[in-house]
C-alpha cells in the first residue's frame, strides 16, 4: 500500500467497515483474460478467527460457470463516502473506507443454505432475525468466499474551515 498513513491495520476496524458497505464487488476470473466483476450483496461472518462472505444468485448463470472453472476470487466493498470541494483552494478530495481482499468460494451444500442467507439477510437487517420464505432456498445458489487476504484503506474527511 502506497499510503501507509491510511491504511488499517486492525482486524476489528476492517471487518466494521466490512459490515458497514452496502455492496460487495466481487471479480471472477474469466476465460478471456480479463476479470468479470459484478457488484453483489452479501453477508459477513467471523468464524474461528477466519473471515467468510456470504452471496447468494439464481441457480444458473455465468459467474457460476466461472466459479466452478476458477474459485479464486478477488473482491472489494467501500463506504463512508464524502466529496468535498474547497472552491477557495481550487482543491476537491473524497473521503472514504474501504476493503480490498482475495479468497476462494465454494458453494454451500443444502443444508447449511438457511444459515447462510441468514447471515446475508443480518448484514441489511442487523439484529432484526429478518424473516426469508424457506421456499426459496432450494432455487437459489448460496456460495460463500473464504477470505484468504483482506487490507483495509481511510481517508478522513478535511476539516472544513
Amino acid at each position: 500500500m502506497r499510503r501507509h498513513d491510511r491504511e488499517i491495520t486492525n482486524r476489528a476496524e476492517i471487518i466494521e467497515v466490512m459490515k458497514k458497505a452496502q455492496v460487495c464487488r466481487l471479480a471472477l476470473n474469466d476465460e478471456d483474460g480479463y476479470p468479470y466483476i459484478l457488484p453483489i450483496n452479501y453477508g459477513v461472518e467471523e468464524r474461528d478467527g477466519k473471515i467468510f462472505l456470504h452471496f447468494h444468485s439464481a441457480l444458473e448463470g455465468r459467474k457460476l460457470e466461472l466459479m466452478a472453472r476458477d474459485s479464486r476470487a478477488s473482491f472489494e466493498m467501500d463506504t463512508k463516502h464524502k466529496l468535498q470541494y474547497f472552491a477557495d483552494k481550487g482543491y476537491c478530495t473524497y473521503a472514504y473506507e474501504s476493503v480490498v481482499g482475495k479468497g476462494r468460494l465454494h458453494m454451500v451444500p443444502e443444508e447449511e443454505k438457511a444459515a447462510s442467507l441468514a447471515c446475508l439477510m443480518d448484514h441489511y437487517h442487523p439484529g432484526e432475525n429478518a424473516y426469508f420464505n424457506p421456499a426459496a432456498i432450494p432455487r437459489t445458489a448460496v456460495y460463500c468466499l473464504e477470505v484468504e487476504s483482506v487490507t483495509g484503506k481511510r481517508k478522513k474527511p478535511k476539516p472544513e474551515n
